[in-house]
């Protein structure tokens, strides 16, 4: 499987377009976080424009930068999230690729083998695995034994033993063998092998939230919440003590109290 670098140029520019297709209140809403800087970003473009005409907000060039360093902060969120899913969808397609061109030597009735994709194994099927083969499914060795680079799936580098009729008898899709010749019993039924699983999980498709990640959602929302209301009963107070607060001093002070600001 074909490594990709963070940087590329392609997931970079897709990176990018996604940063401001992301801008989108109904793609940001679902982070409540960034949804809350994304408002303050635009409260700010309307801060800037006022103050250009009227007194009481401060500097327009001051408002300005407020609302340049805001949108930053935003896009650079998106940036970092996009980058990641882009690369996700580039490791998926590596994955589903590798299982694609993967081919298998089907054992048939009479002894003989005959080449298939390994998208037509079914539970139950035997295929041959020799030395340099890539391992087209997961499955149980039914005879022989062979050393198995594991490194693509586990990331361990070190080879590992696979042999027949005992507790290491069973192998993994995406494998490669390094020595000798196995005979390999499908384990599994189309699109449910540890490739197929790693698709889903790399893609999101069929990921939930864990109970930490739902909780840290709520926790961080909550301060989120929190941090509004002081903001907003500073303005008042303030102007009880006759120490007026411009609502871009506010806005930066509510972005730096709220957590996790770059990664949401």
């Amino acid at each position: 499987m074909k490594s990709n670098k963070l940087f590329e140029p392609a997931l970079v520019q897709t990176a990018l377009k996604q940063s401001f297709i992301k801008l989108n209140p109904r793609v940001m809403i679902k982070n409540p976080v960034m949804f809350t800087v994304e408002i303050g970003t635009l409260v700010m473009a309307y801060v800037t424009v006022y103050s250009i005409f009227n007194t009481g907000e401060g500097s327009p060039l001051y408002n300005f930068f407020i609302f340049l360093v805001l949108l930053l902060t935003v896009l650079f969120a998106n940036f970092a999230e996009a980058i990641a899913e882009a690369r996700g969808k580039a490791q998926a397609d590596s994955l589903r690729k590798t299982r694609e061109e993967t081919p298998a030597k089907v054992v048939l009735a009479n002894g003989s083998f005959e080449i298939r994709s390994s998208n037509t194994l079914k539970k139950g099927d035997v295929f041959i695995c020799e030395t340099g083969d890539i391992i087209p499914t997961d499955g149980e060795i039914v005879e022989g034994i062979a050393t198995i680079d594991e490194s693509a799936i586990t990331g361990e580098s070190a080879p590992v033993i696979r042999e027949s009729g005992g507790d290491k008898s069973s192998v993994t899709g995406g494998t490669k063998v390094l020595s000798d010749e196995i005979k390999v019993k499908v384990t599994t039924e189309p699109g449910e092998s540890f490739l197929d699983k790693m698709i889903a999980l790399v893609e999101g498709a069929s990921r939930q939230k864990t109970p930490n990640e739902i909780a840290l959602t709520i926790l961080l929302a909550s301060f989120t919440l929190v941090f509004i209301i002081v903001c907003i009963t500073l303005k008042p107070f303030a102007a009880y003590a006759n120490t007026p607060i411009t609502i871009a001093a506010l806005i930066s002070l509510f972005v730096c109290l709220i957590p996790t600001t770059i990664g949401g």
